[in-house]
């Protein structure tokens, strides 16, 4: 029998929701609330988030970020910032003792993102996982010299003909694992280099040129456009297979959205939060 896990598609909430969400639910599940969870969602407005440890003021040009008309968040997770647009985003939250996780962070990473490499099996591209060589590869990862996240494929990372195609990250508090990421559907690659500051315009060109070669959009490498509806049914399929699950959908309670809110508006709403040094 395969174990059933909870599957929440909150739909397109606004940043600081997703986020307190995602926190939210590792809460629940490290108290033994909630059994493990996989969770879809989008972006109202489109927003920039960044990680745990980046520096805004150094890294992010936040005039662009309103001009754009973009929402702009931290995340609890670490990792570089990611534009989500068109994309479809998920997080998985599940016990660092569950039989299935591996202890090591990379090998816990293997195993969860495997449903997203079925998923993009599903929908007709090859992915597979990239897994650094070189010493010289490995040190790249140790060492990122982009604040763009989709720079540079990391251990494990989803790439489809040597180019990234899903970016994630992972953080593990109170015994309980919480990976999310992005499904890249389309991407706008001047929009995305808008939202960092650099050097010197020649960085950026140089930059953004490399880009092309290292991230790619699920769209850019289909016949015909796969629609958001078409993406969620490829990768729920790609969980259940890939981490041999049954998922079964679940609606918050009020209790439970009330909690949700608190925890965004007393944190991811914050600048204090957001911006801190």
């Amino acid at each position: 029998m395969n174990e059933t896990w909870r599957f929440i598609d909150s739909g397109n909430c606004s940043p600081a929701y997703n986020m307190a969400l995602d926190e939210a639910l590792l809460d629940w599940h490290s108290k033994g609330k909630i059994p493990p969870t996989i969770r879809f969602y989008g972006w109202n407005p489109a927003t920039l988030s960044i990680g745990y440890f980046q520096k805004v003021e150094k890294e992010v040009n936040m005039q662009a970020v309103k001009d754009y008309g973009l929402g702009f968040v931290r995340r609890p997770t670490g990792g570089r910032g990611v534009l989500h647009d068109q994309e479809l985003t998920y997080s998985v939250i599940v016990s660092e003792d569950h039989p299935e996780m591996p202890a090591t962070v990379t090998e816990a990473y293997r195993v969860i993102s495997e449903g997203i490499l079925e998923g993009f099996k599903k929908v007709g591209l090859d992915a597979y996982f990239a897994v650094p060589r070189t010493d010289e590869e490995k040190n790249a990862l140790k060492n990122p010299r982009s604040a763009v996240c989709f720079d540079a494929p990391s251990w494990y990372e989803l790439v489809v003909e040597g180019r990234k195609v899903a970016g994630s990250a992972q953080t593990r508090q109170k015994g309980v694992i919480l990976q999310h990421g992005s499904i890249i559907l389309d991407i706008d690659e001047d929009k995305l280099f808008d939202l960092f500051n650099y050097p010197s315009e020649r960085v950026r060109e140089r930059m953004q040129k490399n880009f092309k070669n290292k991230a790619v959009a699920i769209n850019a490498l289909r016949k015909t456009p796969l629609t958001m509806e078409e993406a969620k049914e490829a990768f729920h399929y790609g969980f259940e297979k890939g981490l041999g699950i049954t998922l079964e959908p679940y609606s918050l309670t009020m209790d439970e959205e009330a909690e949700v809110w608190k925890i965004a508006r007393e944190r991811y709403e914050q600048d204090s939060w957001n911006y801190r040094k």
